[in-house]
């Protein structure tokens, strides 16, 4: 028992050096497709909820430890119809490594079409495509009756036209859950790493991001809360309001770290979520849209060995977005 805590304490300390190594890091990043939603769930309940501990292998992209709760031998395909002309699609499969083990793989792409590309004089040159992906492998380990710790390896590769950029990064992860409480907690420190091949001659940032988690299903009603907070480590006003509105700073600064949502389970194969994502609401409405800013909404029908979930969210004024996510045991 003292060797399970030893390396729980040392997962802890880990999450927590790396997160005071990256909370100098500036807010303008890279690779920010790292940020979308992998699972349909997920989505309906605000865009990330990292304590979520549901049988669905595109959660091991957004939190390795919940790799721990997946089927094992589960492959999972994911859509999202993004912003206009962008389209993202991920895959991700789990497999058991002995009692305590599991191990995932996983896929993202984001596509952005074909554009016009010009000189600086404005001719036409032709067309070009523009893509995001990124590969990823991981392992999580149950350290206890309710803890486990997971880690996923990530290479990312972004070609603009004639521009190429990749990077390495990584995933650290640490869940506790209950089953008998119905109850889950967890820490994430998502996309540590920096590039190894840059655009040009400077390097940029990764979009590192600390998160935290609690799951919380009601002991007498169908009903399960969720709640996350990310970006632990940047507080700047800049980054996340409009400062012309300077009596509302310190609200805004704190609550656009949350993430709230809520799942309604009137029976075990069934779910019916939905969610509001504060920072998102906030950007919405500072870009003129303030229809359904910040709230999504999903259902998704859980069998034995076959899963469906579909969601509906806004991300931008252009159009909302639409996941879907099928997900089969073999």
């Amino acid at each position: 028992m003292m060797i399970q805590l030893h390396r729980i304490a040392l997962l802890l300390s880990l999450l927590v050096c790396t997160a005071l190594t990256h909370a100098q890091d500036a807010s303008t990043t890279i690779f920010n497709f790292l940020k979308l939603p992998t699972s349909s769930h997920a989505m309906a309940l605000g865009g990330l909820q990292v304590a979520q501990p549901d049988d669905d292998a595109s959660l091991l992209l957004q939190n390795p430890a919940l790799m721990s709760n997946i089927t094992s031998r589960s492959i999972n395909l994911g859509f999202l119809s993004y912003m206009q002309g962008n389209k993202s699609a991920n895959a991700s499969y789990a497999m058991a490594a002995g009692e305590r083990g599991t191990w995932g793989v996983g896929v993202q792409l984001l596509g952005y079409g074909s554009m016009k590309e010009m000189n600086v004089d404005g001719v036409e040159l032709g067309d070009y495509s523009a893509i995001d992906m990124a590969l990823s492998g991981g392992y999580s380990y149950t350290l206890t009756d309710h803890w486990a710790g997971g880690a996923l390896g990530k290479v990312v590769y972004s070609k603009y036209a004639h521009f190429t950029s990749v990077a390495l990064a990584v995933d650290l992860g640490l869940n506790y859950l209950n089953d008998e409480g119905d109850f889950s907690v967890s820490l994430v420190a998502a996309n540590l790493g920096g590039q190894v091949k840059s655009f040009g001659d400077k390097r940029e940032h990764l979009p590192f991001d600390l998160r935290a988690g609690i799951t919380k299903q009601l002991a007498n009603a169908p009903i399960r809360f969720s709640v996350s907070m990310v970006d632990l480590t940047r507080w700047s006003s800049r980054y996340y309001y409009n400062p012309s509105r300077e009596k509302e700073k310190g609200g805004r600064i704190f609550m656009n770290h949350f993430i709230l949502g809520v799942d309604i389970l009137p029976i075990e194969q069934l779910y019916i979520a939905a969610g509001y994502n504060f920072r998102r609401a906030s950007e919405m409405k500072a870009a003129g849209s303030s229809h359904a800013a910040g709230l999504s909404f999903g259902a998704g029908v859980n069998l034995k060995r076959f899963k469906v979930g579909v969601s509906y969210a806004k991300y931008h004024v252009s159009m909302p977005a639409f996941m879907a996510n099928i997900q089969y045991s073999l």
